[in-house]
């Protein structure tokens, strides 16, 4: 029997400006997976972490991956997977992806690698519309490829890895809860012209600056005026976790993926520690219990731990 062990990133999406096509890896927290084929077709979960998720592999986010894989292939042989999840679901810290990733990722070591990073992500997407209704990939695919990339189109799959600059993130998770198929649905249908144009500068820029490591301008672009406005009142502090962060240094930043988590992007450690320290400071002060993590940009994603 073959066996793998993974550590699965957290990854924060959209990066202010970029709605459900721009992401990026972090390196805390993670989840961490264990794969092995077997000779029965069964495909048995085992969670070992206390979020209760279902085991039954059609309602198990790496589940659902699973069989769609073993369909695809035909397969007479199942997984076995143990998954021990660090990153809260429901925390906008890509959770859902990390179990959907690590699964394709996986089982395509397993398979003797026959997929393709973009099929990986394909096979990887079930799992987020199992989770989110949602078929998106932008959390996925920093998971899978690492640094931050952008989902230029999901049909058909066209994904852009782009620079990864020497930037540390500061994120806080507020024990709060925000679901993302609830963050979805209270997003406006239609918008101005005006706020479109303003909003494709953002991206346009930030992407310009992602890519020149031109820290200024990614800082200039950090805003955003369609999805933050509306999400933002979700999120306990969150304006005065934004303000207090730029005053002490931070580039910029807002709402990870859909919430509650905030990140901000720092150019020095310090600087991000003391960020992280003032995140917690504002949770604490209200009596919300918080997580704060300090890490720089993740540049290679998924990380095999162990083969056996």
């Amino acid at each position: 029997m073959k066996k793998i062990r993974l550590r699965i990133p957290a990854t924060v999406a959209n990066l202010v400006c970029g709605f459900d096509i721009l992401g990026m890896a972090v390196h805390a927290p993670y989840d961490e997976m264990e794969l092995r084929i077997w000779d029965s077709p069964e495909i048995m979960i085992h969670h070992e972490d206390l979020f209760g998720l279902p085991e039954e592999p059609s309602k198990n986010v790496a589940g659902i991956v699973l069989l769609k894989i073993q369909e695809h292939f035909n397969l007479s042989h199942g997984f076995e997977v143990i998954i021990r999840k660090h990153i809260k679901p429901g925390s906008g810290l890509g959770s859902s992806a990390a179990s959907a990733a690590g699964a394709a990722f996986g089982a395509n070591a397993l398979l003797g690698n026959i997929l393709s990073a973009d099929e990986m992500i394909h096979f990887a997407m079930f799992g987020e519309e199992l989770a989110s209704g949602v078929r998106h990939a932008d959390n996925i695919a920093p998971c899978i490829y690492g640094g931050i990339t952008l989902v230029k189109s999901t049909h058909p799959l066209d994904i852009i890895p782009l620079n990864t600059p020497e930037l540390f993130v500061a994120a806080v998770h507020p024990q709060v809860e925000v679901k993302t198929s609830d963050s979805r649905q209270i997003l406006k249908k239609n918008i101005s012209l005006k706020s479109a144009v303003e909003q494709w500068g953002n991206i346009a820029g930030l992407i310009a600056g992602i890519q020149k490591n031109d820290f200024s301008l990614i800082g200039r672009s950090l805003n955003d005026v369609i999805i933050e406005p509306v999400r933002s009142i979700l999120i306990p502090k969150f304006d005065e976790i934004k303000m207090k962060s730029i005053e002490i240094g931070a580039l910029g930043g807002g709402i990870s993926g859909s919430g509650p988590s905030i990140f901000m992007l720092v150019e020095k450690k310090e600087t991000a520690e003391e960020i992280a320290g003032m995140m917690k400071s504002v949770y604490d002060d209200t009596k919300i219990e918080s997580l704060v993590y300090v890490s720089k940009i993740n540049p290679s994603g998924i990380e095999i731990i162990e083969e056996a």
